[in-house]
């Protein structure tokens, strides 16, 4: 959908300032104890407060540095003991098929997640509409007792967080930013964010959320998850308007939904996409107000008399829109036009604690209208720095090392993001070192996801498998990346790193070794007993050139040439009798495996 953007502009300009007078829920972001942010959807009877523009031009979310999932993979996750209350008939079915039909309809342009895919994270990924069902988990694991006390069955967040960590676990589940948890407890089982017990569910005491997500930080990965309690005729949560009849659409309209688009663009809250000043999401943008800045004009009346205003895999649907950059409003739905921005800076160290920035490699179809400059990222995110053009010099409160934002508008909104760490104090810079790499092995046709560890990781503008370009990368900190490995030919590379201030020096701790080649096609399959046919061999881990050799069955292949690591020519050679060979290829020491029947040739 990329690359097909950009070119609503200025006549958006008067619906962008109406939308920023709209009227929204206050921030919904909540810091607890042990540094956990979880965002939550309000209560419909929260109070409303006038909407405070984040910047002098614009009312659009900003990039604070963190990652965006690349794809989602979502599990209903339904905690139901023996003997706790039930789900209602169809409940737990209609949760289901909508899921079913998001994964349906994943990559087009007629529901609310073609709106996120225009967010991006600094390693390069967009929140694509790349949607999968992953199916749907009952935990029948007994409820702990208690953790708060709003509601006769209550539990902490803290809670809901160990059941899912221990069942992911357990059963071997993934853990990573491109899966997502959707928690979804029975009727009268209500939650709080903490034992306090001051900000719970829509059906308990001192109800401050209709759900809410976040993550769980673990060694090597993370869960991703949403809590939904039960709010189905909830006025609070649920509007009433059921389009498919059922009592899912109670929750899909009370905060599942809301709670999807938001992990896709902000997976660890705070450090995605979101207002910084006020720590507002692109669903809390459009939430509240009148039925037409939130849910907007209805697509028609389904059967059972209700509104809908999306249509899913030919199933009706009624939530909520989301705020789109590009065009600077709430939408339910988005086909982006025109050229994407680029994003892009640099920093020179100053006198003392201040340093200077340069964004004039940055760049938007005519023209960029806005730099906004995030000097402080991380959960608890300070008010951005706009400026009109690409230089700035910002003084920070110490020395250290500080995650530095940066978003780039169009004059239409339309926006794109990138971060790094900048060492502050810091001079002259020294040159990145790699010390380590987990794993250090990965099959050929890439995506292998690499930690790098080492040191001087500021400003980092390369990583490359020896000579290829990380297919992405994201710097953690000064001492650690995370990268996807390109595809590769089989053998050994070495990991560098490049900075301003050099590309780190080989040594044995960079290696990283590709797996064996592999053949998966064959063009012709057959030829004559006599050989001499040039064979189209497809597959991975090929060394350009002549640096790979073919045998069918026992006997050499000629005239060997590779245009690339996935495709090479190679002429048949003679073999005695008719029937049907392997081909394997060998590059080095490395021998592909046989792979029947995409790597066999036939002798006729």
């Amino acid at each position: 959908m990329r690359g097909l953007r950009r070119a609503t502009a200025l006549a958006v300009l008067a619906a962008c300032v109406l939308a920023a007078a709209a009227t929204t829920a206050s921030a919904v972001v909540v810091h607890l104890s042990g540094g956990r942010v979880v965002s939550y959807e309000t209560l419909r009877n929260a109070p409303l407060t006038q909407f405070v523009p984040l910047d002098a031009f614009f009312s659009n979310v900003e990039y604070n540095g963190g990652p965006v999932m690349p794809s989602n993979t979502n599990y209903a996750f339904y905690w139901d003991p023996p003997g706790a209350p039930a789900y209602p008939a169809e409940y737990e079915s209609g949760i289901d098929q909508y899921f079913e039909d998001l994964a349906h309809d994943s990559g087009g342009q007629e529901n609310v997640d073609s709106v996120s895919a225009q967010y991006n994270d600094a390693a390069g990924q967009f929140a694509s509409y790349s949607s999968h069902f992953g199916g749907a988990i009952v935990d029948e694991d007994p409820y702990p007792a208690n953790g708060c006390k709003q509601a006769a069955i209550c539990l902490t967040d803290a809670q809901l967080r160990a059941e899912l960590s221990s069942y992911v676990t357990a059963h071997g589940l993934p853990e990573d930013l491109t899966h997502e948890y959707f928690m979804l407890t029975p009727p009268e089982v209500e939650s709080c964010f903490e034992a306090s017990g001051t900000q719970c569910s829509a059906g308990a005491e001192n109800s401050a959320y209709c759900s809410y997500h976040s993550y769980i930080a673990l060694t090597g990965g993370e869960i991703v998850y949403t809590n939904n309690p039960y709010v189905t005729g909830n006025e609070s949560c649920d509007d009433g308007n059921h389009p498919n009849d059922k009592p899912s659409d109670g929750v899909l309209d009370g905060g599942l939904v809301h709670e999807h688009e938001e992990s896709i663009t902000d997976p660890e809250p705070n450090s995605g996409w979101l207002n910084l000043e006020n720590e507002q999401e692109i669903a809390d943008k459009c939430r509240g107000g009148s039925e037409a800045n939130e849910f907007g004009t209805p697509l028609g009346i389904a059967p059972d008399g209700a509104k809908y205003n999306q249509v899913i895999n030919g199933h009706f649907y009624w939530y909520q829109q989301m705020w789109s950059n590009q065009g600077q409003r709430c939408v339910q739905r988005l086909a982006f036009s025109g050229e994407e921005p680029t994003a892009a800076f640099t920093s020179a160290q100053g006198p003392g604690e201040e340093v200077s920035f340069n964004a004039s490699a940055s760049s938007a179809p005519g023209g960029v209208a806005r730099y906004d400059w995030q000097f402080d990222g991380g959960a608890s995110p300070a008010s951005p720095i706009e400026t009109t053009t690409p230089t700035i010099a910002h003084t920070f409160a110490a020395p250290g090392t500080f995650l530095v934002a940066l978003t780039v508008y169009a004059s239409d909104g339309t926006s794109i993001g990138t971060a790094h760490s900048v060492t502050v104090g810091e001079s002259p810079a020294s040159a990145p070192t790699v010390t380590k790499l987990a794993p250090k092995t990965g099959p050929v046709v890439g995506a292998t996801t690499v930690t790098i560890t080492g040191k001087h990781f500021s400003e980092v503008s390369a990583v490359r498998f020896g000579s290829s370009s990380a297919a992405a990368f994201l710097v953690d900190s000064t001492s650690k990346i995370t990268a996807s490995s390109p595809a590769g030919t089989s053998g050994a590379v070495d990991v560098t790193v490049t900075t301003p201030a050099g590309t780190s020096a080989i040594t044995s701790a960079d290696r990283f070794t590709y797996a064996a080649p592999t053949v998966t096609g064959l063009s012709p399959s057959s030829g004559p007993k006599a050989g001499g046919s040039e064979v189209t061999i497809t597959g991975s881990g090929f060394a350009p050139g002549s640096g790979t050799s073919f045998k069918f069955g026992s006997r050499a292949a000629t005239g060997v040439e590779c245009e690339s690591i996935e495709s090479c020519t190679a002429v048949s050679p003679a073999r005695a009798k008719v029937g049907k060979v392997e081909v394997t290829a060998t590059v080095g020491k490395d021998h592909s495996k046989k792979d029947p029947p995409a790597d066999q040739f036939t002798y006729t």
